[in-house]
């Protein structure tokens, strides 16, 4: 069985997109988020407390996204969105924190927002 510091908890696949701007054919240039990579990442839906309750009241859906740590994944910042690539939702990225093994990088998120 795995532990909780396996890889074999990343069951899901998940895309990471950054937000760049591309010129729109009128002169002018469009913001949208580009694919930057794909990986494996565990799911871990937060359930109890004030702010997570008051955010499903507003239809929006928080959780814990964990990837293992990489120079792709370290370079990801709270302006990037992730994408879950079987269910296509996609998440705004709240919060980043490299986990204390240094291992695996944890992104808070939470889906229903703008991105």
């Amino acid at each position: 069985m795995a532990t909780n510091n396996s890889a074999g908890q990343l069951t899901e696949r998940v895309a990471f997109e950054q937000k760049g701007s591309a010129p729109d054919g009128y002169g002018g240039t469009t913001t949208a988020f580009a694919e930057q990579f794909t990986c494996r990442a565990g799911f871990q839906h937060l359930r109890g407390g004030e702010a997570v309750q008051a955010a499903r009241l507003q239809g929006q859906h928080t959780l814990i996204i964990r990837v293992r740590a990489s120079s792709l994944t370290k370079a990801v910042t709270g302006d990037w969105r992730v994408r879950d690539t079987r269910k296509r939702t996609v998440y705004a990225i709240k919060d980043v924190e490299l986990e204390t093994n240094r291992m695996f990088i944890s992104f808070t998120c939470q889906s229903g927002v703008a991105g």
